[in-house]
């Protein structure tokens, strides 16, 4: 019989809890804003539903949960406040963390499986090398949800090149040893804390790094899901969740509201019926295909690793379903009418966070091409798929 304690572990992201978590966030979200950051008790709460150990192995007292399970929590979360999906979403980071050398595992798990990782990769920082350590100095920029983060890692780069087939080397380390520099000031993903992080001649040990999309040390089918793929999807699906608090909201905004002009309500007028179904239409269409991608990567690299044209389809899922979700965020907005233009307005809020889901390096319109290099067998680049 399980304890209370293994209990708990078990569950996520579901029951009172979940949803106690999700009230609380909906109701501060202008204060995260205002902040720029999410309050502790609130990455306290993702620690106790489970979204840090998501990912981790159970042999280390994790859930291995499939990816569509934290996808949608995750979403569930964004309809709540953009911001804090977002920073919830990085509980992802366990997949990039199980590169490191199992000892440096058991280290980071040793008191439990609830482990905060913050980073920021880009631009790697030159390292210098002695004996077994890195010598880390730099500032890195758009570290989200580092203020609350137990471990952080950084780019870097050695002297003699790179090691990873082009992809990026990530040194790992107390978050302690580092300074935040608060510079994040933004009008989309406001609450993220999404600031800098800067450290001074820090040793970390060569055991304590690892290559972002390479191999894991680990066995078991999640393991070889193309953690880059991944990396995209937590974040797309905060703008499918943004996208569909903003239909919501336009949806129950134009059942009752009516014109100082004396026009019909909202809801009887046929340009706002068109664009509602519309809408709908598009957002629906783009979250099954993201979902359907998911599953069938998934089902894949139960029989072995995925290759790249799963991973490439995962990605134009991805792509697509963070264009859609922005514009029908904006045509929420335009819908809202003048009411919608005040900062605070949810309407403005979900179209501002949405578009920093669409114009993330790892979605932003241009992905396209790369999508269709592969399909077309053109060949992809280092860290699409």
């Amino acid at each position: 019989m399980l304890t209370s304690v293994e209990q708990a572990g078990s569950r996520f992201a579901d029951g009172p809890e979940f949803d106690a978590l999700l009230r609380q966030i909906s109701d501060r979200a202008l204060s995260f804003r205002k902040a720029r950051r999410l309050a502790p008790d609130i990455v306290a709460g993702f620690r106790t539903i489970g979204i840090y150990r998501a990912f981790v192995a159970r042999r280390f007292g994790g859930l291995e949960i499939p990816p569509d399970r934290f996808l949608e929590a995750i979403e569930t979360i964004a309809r709540a406040d953009g911001s804090a999906g977002w920073v919830a979403s990085f509980g992802v980071s366990a997949l990039y963390l199980a590169a490191l050398p199992v000892q440096t595992l058991e280290t980071i798990y040793r008191d439990g499986p609830d482990v905060v990782f913050a980073g920021a990769i880009f631009p790697p920082r030159p390292a210098g090398v002695e004996g077994d350590d890195l010598i880390v100095s730099g500032s890195w920029p758009y570290a989200s949800g580092c203020t609350g983060a137990d471990l952080l890692g950084v780019g870097v780069s050695l002297p003699d090149g790179p090691a990873g087939g082009g992809l990026p080397r990530t040194a790992v380390f107390p978050a302690s040893q580092a300074r935040i520099d608060e510079t994040w000031n933004t009008m989309g993903m406001a609450g993220t804390g999404s600031h800098d992080i800067v450290v001074e001649a820090i040793r970390v040990p060569m055991d304590w790094t690892f290559i972002r999309g390479g191999p894991s040390s680990l066995d078991g089918a999640i393991y070889r899901y193309p953690s880059l793929a991944l990396a995209a999807q937590v974040l797309t699906v905060v703008g499918l969740g943004c996208a569909r608090r903003a239909l919501t909201e336009v949806t129950e905004m134009a059942r009752g509201r009516t014109s100082i002009t004396g026009a019909p309500v909202m809801a009887d007028r046929p340009y706002v019926q068109f664009a509602v179904a519309e809408a709908e239409a598009t957002l629906s269409a783009a979250r099954s295909f993201f979902y359907d991608a998911t599953r069938a990567a998934m089902a894949a690299v139960e029989a072995g690793p995925a290759d790249e044209a799963c991973a490439g389809r995962v990605r134009l899922a991805c792509i697509h379903a963070a264009q859609a979700s922005y514009e029908v965020a904006r045509r929420c907005f335009e819908l809202g009418g003048i009411a919608a233009v005040d900062a605070d307005h949810i309407l403005a809020r979900c179209m501002q966070d949405s578009a920093v889901v669409a114009q993330h390096a790892f979605m932003a319109r241009g992905n396209y091409e790369v999508a269709g290099r592969l399909i077309l067998g053109r060949g992809g680049r280092p860290g699409y798929p």
